[in-house]
């Protein structure tokens, strides 16, 4: 780790890298640092390979705007047993700090979901919390779009579009961080959301490519 990205991590921040025993930062990481993760509000869209360190990006932008900036943050997923599954995650290495929630079922009798400091949701539960009440949107500082390749599906792209297209063009201070490794056709995507593109191809085991030929495999350089 640099000194110049080391310098850049408030110190509120360092005590969650110390916990979880992390050393060093992974390429992207400190790309996105550079780009001015804690010292800008621009978007940024992190495509890099499975694995490569994407999602502590999101947490180095959700415990800024939480623990510094008073601001609330909004995770976006595609699927409702990820919800779960990061709900239990950052429940797990932040519930002491700040305020997780989950919201997946039906929004009658979901008043909870104003309560928080964390909001995990997919795409269409947001969008139907947002046409119940636009006030949940209220003191956001950081919405966090995992797969945001999934723009181009045919089932869930259109919600997730309208929804960008809302926070892009009504609430423009919201900084968006959009989280991929699949993403085709990243440049644009990121002209678009008017976002910083960090772009990596690290990962943590390297990816190898063979080819089966009768009943022989050969690997592919």
């Amino acid at each position: 780790m640099t000194n110049e990205v080391l310098s850049q991590i408030p110190q509120n921040i360092k005590v969650f890298l110390d916990k979880q025993n992390i050393k060093e930062l992974r390429p992207s990481q400190e790309k996105s640092i550079k780009k001015g993760l804690f010292i800008n509000n621009h978007n940024q869209i992190i495509c890099t390979p499975t694995g490569s360190g994407k999602t502590l990006v999101a947490e180095f932008s959700i415990l800024d705007n939480i623990l510094n900036k008073n601001k609330k943050a909004i995770y976006i997923v595609p699927l409702k047993a990820l919800a779960s599954e990061k709900y239990r995650e950052f429940k797990e290495l932040y519930g002491d700090n700040f305020k997780i929630r989950v919201s997946i079922g039906d929004v009658q009798n979901e008043k909870y979901n104003y309560d928080y400091d964390l909001l995990i949701v997919t795409a269409e539960k947001l969008d139907s919390l947002i046409r119940h009440n636009k006030s949940i949107l209220e003191n956001i500082g950081v919405i966090i779009i995992d797969e945001i390749h999934l723009l181009n599906d045919e089932k869930r792209g259109p919600t997730l579009e309208i929804l960008l297209t809302i926070f892009k063009t009504k609430y423009s201070k919201i900084r968006l961080i959009g989280l991929s490794a699949t993403i085709g056709n990243s440049k644009e995507l990121s002209s678009w959301l008017k976002a910083d593109l960090i772009e990596d191809d690290w990962r943590p085991v390297e990816l190898q490519h063979y080819v089966l030929q009768d009943n022989d495999l050969y690997r592919y350089k």
